[in-house]
């Protein structure tokens, strides 16, 4: 049973996140680079990568990405499914804290095991052309520059973050899918392709509106040794930087092209990874 757990999360991960490399990257290149002083907006984001790098240079990272959101979306669904299991025990279903529990959980188990992935896939995303020949080039120059504890910047407010994203966003789309089915298809186990698109947006959108200032101040904390002359702040310190430079709305600078990637990356992961488990014969409540 696992290993298909494992098998239907890997493939809506990496298809989800292939579909929406551009968006992704652009939410990263917003993230550093904008501020207060230079106002970017989503079109001089896009402008901006394809003017460094050709139309080619909206996928840079893609590869990296979905080496690091595969493993990560298997081992996220599958714990989440046991975690569920071992909580549920005779229960006939869970509560809506005990999925929260079960997510958050599953979410910080999935990104203890891949962080460094996503250090790469700052790294690369943000590279000058030219700058690394690949992954192992650029992890090869991280080791070698900064050391291991590189591959971990960043991994306090990435887990902050991702305890209440994670919960949230697997709680609220199971329960909203639940209900769906209870209220209005009793006779079967598939609520169809727009209800599920429907939830996975509802319950993504909850979960990035509570944690994203986190992931903001992860990306930069991992951005700023390959930026020369950049500050090297802590978490904290970021924080008050971000505030004092840019404000409140600085906390979320890059949350519109971050929402035009939500949107359909979460719930095209969620289409593929309930399809694929009804493919390989998988049940859960």
């Amino acid at each position: 049973m696992w290993w298909k757990q494992l098998i239907a999360g890997a493939m809506a991960g990496a298809v989800s996140r292939t579909g929406t490399a551009p968006l992704d990257r652009l939410k990263v290149f917003m993230q550093v680079h904008a501020s207060k002083n230079n106002n970017m907006n989503v079109f001089g984001g896009l402008q901006g990568m394809i003017h460094e790098g050709g139309v080619r240079s909206l996928w840079r990272g893609n590869g990296v990405n979905v080496l690091k959101i595969a493993p990560e979306s298997a081992i996220k669904f599958m714990a989440y499914e046991q975690i569920k299991r071992a909580i549920r025990g005779q229960q006939e279903t869970l509560r809506v804290q005990e999925r929260f529990i079960a997510g958050s959980l599953a979410g910080a188990t999935a990104q203890t095991i891949i962080y460094p992935m996503e250090v790469l896939k700052t790294r690369l995303a943000l590279r000058k052309t030219g700058q690394y020949s690949g992954v192992a080039d650029c992890a090869r120059q991280i080791l070698q520059k900064e050391g291991i504890p590189a591959f971990y910047k960043g991994y306090l407010p990435n887990m902050l973050g991702i305890i209440p994203y994670a919960g949230i966003d697997l709680a609220v789309y199971e329960t909203l899918k639940n209900t769906w089915l209870q209220k209005y298809s009793k006779n079967t186990a598939d609520p169809g392709v727009l209800v599920l698109l429907g939830c996975g947006t509802i319950s993504s959108t909850c979960g990035q509106i509570a944690s994203y200032p986190l992931a903001l101040v992860r990306t930069r904390m991992q951005a700023q040794a390959s930026i020369e002359g950049a500050p090297q702040l802590t978490m904290l310190g970021l924080f008050r930087h971000i505030l004092s430079r840019e404000g409140v709305l600085g906390l979320y600078r890059g949350i519109a092209p971050n929402f035009m990637k939500v949107i359909p990356a979460v719930s095209i992961s969620y289409v593929v990874y309930e399809n694929m488990k009804q493919a390989l014969g998988v049940t859960s409540r």
